[in-house]
């Protein structure tokens, strides 16, 4: 089994506010689909990018996103699936729900459960 990660960018999801609730809905609906097939590890959004705070190496956080930052992540799945093509077919899933194209890498061997 592999990791993968299914992402958006914040601004990709272009819904109306009034079709918000069926939006979400539909997006839960997929992830408790995942959970009931057993392959779901993590599933959620975040915040807008001016929430962001930027830790550097040296410890020093700063309020807001790094500057020249032009995309930030605003949903995210991890899938623990045995192909690619599997993790597309969940990628797939999540495109229709949250009615926008969606990322699909793969994390490198070796990454942390």
């Amino acid at each position: 089994m592999s990791l993968y990660l299914i992402s958006f960018n914040y601004g990709d999801m272009q819904v109306a506010d009034a079709d918000m609730p069926a939006v979400a809905e539909a997006a839960h609906a997929v992830v408790r689909e995942a959970r009931a097939a057993g392959v779901l590890v993590f599933a959620g959004g975040v915040l807008e990018p001016r929430e962001t705070t930027v830790v550097a190496r040296d410890g020093t956080a700063t309020d807001g996103p790094r500057a020249g930052r032009a995309e930030f992540i605003a949903g995210l799945t991890v899938v623990d699936v045995p192909s690619r093509d599997a993790a597309l077919h969940w990628g797939a899933k999540i495109a229709a729900s949250c009615r926008c194209a969606q990322e699909v890498r793969e994390f490198m061997p070796g990454s942390e459960r």
